[in-house]
């Protein structure tokens, strides 16, 4: 089983930047693809990025593509939300997920262990 704890969010202005923490419990996380999704009120959880086990392997929703960035630190158990130029529509409270295996994936459902969420304001 893997905990996940998010951390990094706040509130900043738009054109700004943000880096998102996901720390993972357990001697496994180099097993399982990591993925980070986001859901602001009234709408539905969306997804934003994903890496598989090994790093080598990234996707993006078009919706940030070339604005954040994914990454993952197997020895420290960590993976990493980079967010640059911020909008006001990145307003949300982002969720790290983990799948075991090495595949990441865009749907939500396949994850089976989710952290907390972080809180990302972004005003105009």
């Amino acid at each position: 089983q893997v905990q996940l704890v998010e951390s990094g969010g706040g509130l900043v202005q738009a054109g700004g930047s943000l880096r998102l923490s996901c720390a993972a419990s357990g001697r496994t996380f180099r097993s399982y693809a990591m993925g980070w999704f986001r859901q602001a009120p009234g709408k539905e959880r969306e997804f934003v990025a994903a890496i598989s086990w090994s790093g080598g392997s990234t996707y993006y929703a078009d919706s940030v593509k070339g604005r954040f960035t994914i990454s993952r630190d197997n020895a420290k158990n960590t993976v990493y939300l980079q967010m640059n130029s911020l909008k006001p529509e990145d307003t949300a409270v982002y969720y790290c997920a983990a799948k075991f295996g090495d595949e990441a994936h865009r749907s939500w459902k396949v994850y089976a262990y989710w952290g907390q969420g972080t809180q990302v304001t972004v005003s105009s």
